[in-house]
């Protein structure tokens, strides 16, 4: 329990202010902060595999938890604080618990990173194609833990890149199992949203947003509309073949062995979001792609993601033309992807909910 008048410390107060604007998946913000003293909390995490299509092993999920841990820990850098975190192992695995101690650092300079926290966000739309500079590839490159590696798919692998991504998204808006996490995760006609992803950040011009409120509310018409009028092609063309198209280049950020553990996709997201932050330092914008990587993963694993026959062997070959992309090795390591490249920051974002809101004893917490 959050003990009163603790959170008001107003050192702890302003990291946790800061730590609350990390990623998370459709904005799920899958964490809440227990108080404990002035440099002491748990954060209780959580998963959506109980209702996610996209995270049945809690995988993406705990890619969040640890950007989460690494923007509390470049926040606590502005007040020469170093961050000790330690999973509790003994927590279930669909709601990890991190014990967090904040320890005095004199000497601690605050990490140049923390200034991005806040304004880092996703960008859907068209990037630059001008290639990345020397110094931004070895910025980015620089930004990774030791044994992380970065892949840059340029030229004709951005091309083969770009129809993955395209034919990918033609899996996921075919399935009842995405299309029930679509309609919950979009906020329609908002510019902003605390706790969902606005329909003006999806990418699509107003009247394809328009058509797909209004069919996105029944599987009924989504199923007739895929089947009859072409119905993904707008959505999958806006969203992303034209975007895989414009952008500097598709990246793949892989690990120094296969992710399985939940400490080894913690560790991972802390890479992650110092690339994104390092990304967002150099004044360049980023758009994950994670769902090749999790229904390759999937597959890997045997996981059956959905009751419509036929879904499970078009992810198979999905997976194949990754590997084929990237190299089979690489592509069994990889743990995040994504578009990046020059270009004005998005003009509608996810938001995050309110501190107060994210309390372990607040009403609605876990």
């Amino acid at each position: 329990m959050n003990r009163p008048g603790l959170l008001f410390d107003p050192t702890l107060e302003q990291i946790l202010d800061l730590a609350r604007w990390a990623p998370s998946g459709d904005n799920t913000q899958p964490w809440r902060f227990e108080i404990l003293g002035p440099r002491r909390l748990i954060v209780h995490g959580y998963d959506t595999r109980n209702h996610c299509v996209y995270d049945l092993d809690g995988h993406p999920s705990q890619l969040s938890l640890g950007a989460l841990l690494e923007t509390m820990s470049i926040a606590a850098t502005r007040f020469r604080l170093q961050l000790h975190a330690s999973r509790h192992t003994e927590a279930p695995e669909q709601h990890p618990r991190f014990s967090i101690d904040l320890l005095p650092a004199p000497l601690l300079e605050a990490d140049a990173l923390a200034d991005f926290i806040q304004t880092r966000s996703v960008q859907r739309r068209a990037l630059s194609r001008r290639p990345l500079s020397p110094a931004e590839r070895a910025a980015l490159a620089g930004a990774l833990p030791p044994g992380y590696q970065v892949y840059w798919l340029e030229g004709s692998a951005r091309r083969q890149a770009a129809w993955l991504m395209f034919d990918n998204a033609g899996l996921r808006l075919t399935m009842p199992e995405a299309w029930q996490v679509h309609r919950s995760v979009i906020d329609w006609n908002a510019r902003y949203s605390v706790a969902r992803i606005p329909s003006q950040a999806l990418g699509v011009d107003a009247a394809t947003a328009r058509l797909m409120q209004w069919i996105m509310q029944r599987w009924e018409r989504v199923a007739f509309f895929n089947r009859w009028l072409a119905g993904t092609l707008a959505p999958r063309v806006q969203m992303d073949l034209l975007p895989g198209l414009a952008c500097a280049a598709h990246f793949v950020l892989v690990a120094p062995h296969r992710a399985q553990r939940i400490d080894d996709f913690v560790e991972a997201g802390r890479a992650v979001q110092r690339f994104w932050l390092t990304a967002a330092s150099l004044g360049l914008q980023l758009q994950p792609e994670l769902t090749p990587l999790i229904f390759a993963r999937y597959v890997r694993d045997g996981r059956i993601f959905s009751a419509t026959a036929g879904m499970q062997e078009r992810a198979a070959a999905l997976s194949r033309r990754g590997a084929a992309l990237l190299g089979a090795a690489a592509w069994d390591q990889a743990v995040f992807m994504g578009r990046i490249g020059a270009g004005p920051a998005a003009r509608s974002r996810s938001l995050r909910l309110p501190l107060h809101q994210l309390l372990y004893d607040a009403p609605g917490s876990l």
